[in-house]
């Protein structure tokens, strides 16, 4: 049995590694996901032989060995009965707070897996353990209730129900600086404390690590956060190897390893792709040293009708299509798949240009766009188009805001100075679709929509989409 799991474990690691290969591709995503559903399929069989194997091997009573497993079948139908619920039921839209929650579950995981194994080895042996293992138990917390606490907030500011804009703590680096540093003191008195007193450091610092984990997020403005997104993603998979060192269980460990790096080098990609610092991203505050926005007056915006729109399109021979989160509220991008196909038939040029934050998740707009079928290849990243964009006749902003907005690169007092953004408009003619003037969900005005090249079709981004295809006939 033993030699059957382990087999298990190393093709389900196997499986994994190439569900993160497959990722790598708009073409062999589906096949990524295959693979990572049918790992995590082995994995969860493996291990429940495994945990059979032991309660059968005469240590339980035949009692305690039924309890055992109306326990593990009670809570895998209650947790496959939220998870095929909430698949069926989230929108796109809803998907960047919904994987915020997941994160959060997987901290709670961890940090409950290393109370059990303290309690349990505190109570059968009368000591922790061994220095190495409470060293195990203490990270594995530490790491798991930043997660917790952080993935929350994540999924507040995600959903609204919490306000975007940063928490600034008068000295909150020093705050941040102060925890880890107490965290070090008491793991060391854990890992030299023996049996139940042992709990006092342990409970002192888990109150600590979700205290930051709160400030670390909260401390981070809202038009950041499919960065920060990325980050707890790799915190989770940290969590969870930690907890696999606790239970001895090596898959868990790969896995969780898995999740963590490639989390860490997607935030890694994404902070550069965005002038940032990786450093700072930890260390919270990401994307909140900016001064304030400066109240000025920028002049008058110009609206145009969808039926100028199509025959601006109609009349165009290079085409630019930036959408943002706003396309995915709409759930425009069907209409949008539809407008881009009329276009190309009649000899247009049509491209679209994708920010690296696009949206509140990475690679929210390019899911968006290969569920409505738009073709791969024209589907560009912002520093394969910018450079054409001068050469455009028309770029069309739907739903897209912080994203396109000049102010990063010319007001160097914005909360988003620095950040490189799609440069929509040095094309010839710019349309921004729009409900509102209202600004973005960074809440930093954009000068873009008082420019002269530019006007404004507000109205449901879907609803004028299908305006336009049907004036375009």
């Amino acid at each position: 049995m033993v030699s059957f799991v382990t087999g298990a474990y190393i093709l389900s690691a196997l499986l994994f590694i190439l569900a993160l290969a497959g990722l790598s591709k708009h073409e062999t995503a589906r096949r990524g996901n295959a693979f990572g559903m049918a790992g995590m399929a082995l994995a969860l069989v493996s291990t429940l032989l495994l945990v059979l194997r032991q309660l059968t091997d005469g240590s339980y009573d035949s009692f305690n060995v039924w309890v055992g497993l109306l326990i593990i079948v009670v809570t895998m139908g209650i947790g496959a009965t939220i998870g095929i619920r909430l698949a069926q039921r989230v929108e796109m839209t809803g998907m960047p707070e919904l994987i915020a929650m997941m994160h959060s579950f997987v901290g709670l995981a961890a940090v409950l897996v290393g109370y059990n194994t303290y309690i349990e080895t505190a109570s059968v042996h009368g000591i922790v353990t061994d220095s190495v293992h409470a060293g195990e138990i203490f990270v594995g917390v530490f790491i798991g209730a930043v997660t917790f606490t952080g993935s929350i907030v994540a999924n507040l500011k995600l959903s609204a129900r919490m306000r975007s804009a940063p928490m600034m703590l008068p000295g909150r680096h020093l705050l941040n600086l102060g925890i880890l540093v107490a965290s070090a003191l008491l793991m060391v008195w854990f890992m030299v404390a023996d049996g139940w007193p042992a709990i006092a450091p342990l409970a002192v610092m888990t109150a600590l690590a979700l205290l930051l984990g709160f400030h670390l997020v909260a401390a981070i403005g809202g038009g950041d956060m499919p960065v920060v997104v990325s980050m707890l993603n790799s915190y989770s998979g940290w969590a969870a190897a930690a907890a696999g060192f606790m239970l001895s269980n090596n898959l868990l460990i790969v896995t969780g390893a898995l999740v963590g790096s490639s989390g860490a080098i997607l935030s890694y990609i994404m902070c550069k792709a965005m002038n940032r610092s990786f450093v700072s991203v930890i260390a919270g505050g990401f994307g909140s040293d900016g001064g304030p926005a400066e109240d000025r007056d920028y002049g008058e915006h110009r609206e145009i009708q969808a039926d100028d729109v199509a025959d601006l399109l109609a009349h165009a021979s290079t085409v630019v299509i930036t959408p943002g989160y706003g396309m995915a509220v709409a759930q425009a991008q069907y209409p949008v798949a539809e407008m881009t196909k009329k276009l190309r038939e009649k000899g247009v040029e049509v491209r679209f240009g994708i920010h690296p934050v696009a949206g509140r998740l990475p690679g929210h707009m390019n899911v968006l766009l290969a569920e409505a079928k738009v073709p791969y290849d024209i589907v560009l990243e912002m520093d394969e188009i910018n450079d054409d964009l001068p050469d455009t006749d028309v770029v069309l902003v739907i739903g897209a805001n912080d994203t396109v907005n000049p102010a990063a690169l010319e007001e160097p007092g914005s909360p988003i100075a620095g950040m490189p953004v799609l440069e929509v408009w040095r094309a010839k003619e710019v349309i921004v679709f729009k409900r509102s003037m209202a600004t973005g969900y960074a809440g930093v005005q954009n000068p873009l929509f008082f420019k002269d090249n530019t006007q404004m079709l507000f109205g449901d981004a879907k609803d004028k989409v299908n305006e336009i295809v049907a004036a375009l006939g």
